[in-house]
């Protein structure tokens, strides 16, 4: 403040002023803050108060735990139809939107337990719905739909074929509505245009760990080429598509995409190559053939075993973001086998 005065020859702005009020009133907050938690003897209504909205859980994760949320849900949807949203439909809900909002093409996707098992780009709602559905029919089953256009009566007829918790869209048709909302329970979600904060928060230990929220998407202007191998059009194109989808899947995780559907991933698993072999099994497992097919990996291969696995099935194009120390490994191979790779500079780990 003095520094200030003296440089401002004892000028205030009103920025400054507010920059001032703002660290005066951070102080003063946290020190009431200690002052009630103190007398609250560790219950949640310290957290609860600092926001205008909560509300009651039927539970959290599991029935044995006590579940709320804070936050307004009217400030994002209408809630159309259905039950309440638990906390497990609230964390996919959340997976659900930051996935689709990747997207421009008319695009479905189908989430499990935070994870896409389907997701395809098509130039009608019914087309991306089916080949979105047929990545993992299995796994679909209970769970959360998301899609970035209106949803027709011919699209949820095709819906209304299987099992799930929530769906979400900007909006229905009105045949649309009458078909979903035939069933009591499935609850059905119109997406408001509100943006999602640029924070994320979550609890670790006894604190809270913030930070800026994942925006970045790569583009074509991103990849860098470092093979002799060059990409096509339709593959850059797939390549773009397998990363978004990276970007939002537990890591360590691959990801198999062809013409803008999702093949097959490996999610959440403590190594890459485990990643791929679990990715490789559940394209099988469907039907898909992965030759001509693209593989894109959250972070940098450490050895070459990665894309040498992928070459022996078909894959002819991958894309990561680079920096390890045996980078030049891969690329090798790959110049060795008539393939294709494209770094980014750019991680997406997801824990």
């Amino acid at each position: 403040m003095l520094a200030l005065l003296k440089e401002n020859k004892g000028f205030t702005s009103i920025q400054d002023r507010k920059n001032l009020a703002k660290a005066a009133f951070n102080v003063s907050s946290h020190y009431d803050t200690a002052i009630f938690k103190y007398f609250d003897e560790g219950n949640e209504t310290a957290f609860k108060e600092s926001f205008e909205v909560s509300q009651s859980l039927r539970y959290g994760e599991n029935p044995h735990q006590k579940g709320i949320f804070f936050g307004d849900l009217s400030e994002l949807f209408d809630k159309i139809h259905g039950k309440e949203l638990s906390f497990n439909n609230l964390l996919d809900v959340d997976a659900a939107v930051n996935l689709i909002d990747e997207f421009t093409d008319i695009t479905f996707a189908i989430l499990k337990h935070n994870n896409a098992c389907g997701v395809a780009s098509r130039n009608t709602v019914l087309d991306a719905w089916n080949d979105a559905l047929a990545a993992d029919p299995v796994s679909a089953f209970g769970g959360v739909l998301i899609t970035n256009t209106k949803v027709d009566a011919e699209t949820a007829e095709k819906i209304q074929e299987i099992f799930f918790e929530v769906l979400i869209a900007p909006d229905y048709d009105a045949k649309a509505l009458e078909i979903l909302t035939s069933k009591k329970n499935r609850i059905i979600l119109r997406r408001k245009n509100i943006q999602l904060p640029k924070k994320a928060y979550r609890t670790a230990l006894n604190g809270v760990l913030a930070q800026d929220r994942d925006l970045v998407t790569e583009t074509e202007q991103d990849l860098k080429l470092v093979t002799n191998k060059n990409v096509n059009t339709q593959e850059i194109s797939d390549l773009l598509f397998a990363a978004k989808i990276c970007k939002h899947t537990k890591s360590n995780t691959i990801v198999f995409a062809k013409n803008k559907q999702l093949y097959a991933s490996g999610t959440g698993q403590t190594s890459r190559v485990d990643a791929l072999k679990q990715a490789v099994v559940k394209a099988k497992e469907f039907g898909f053939d992965l030759n001509g097919a693209v593989m894109a990996s959250d972070a940098f291969f450490p050895f070459p075993d990665c894309v040498e696995l992928a070459c022996n099935e078909g894959v002819k194009a991958v894309i990561q973001p680079g920096g390890s120390i045996k980078d030049q490994e891969s690329i090798d191979y790959c110049n060795q086998h008539n393939m294709a790779m494209v770094i980014t500079g750019i991680r997406h780990f997801k824990h």
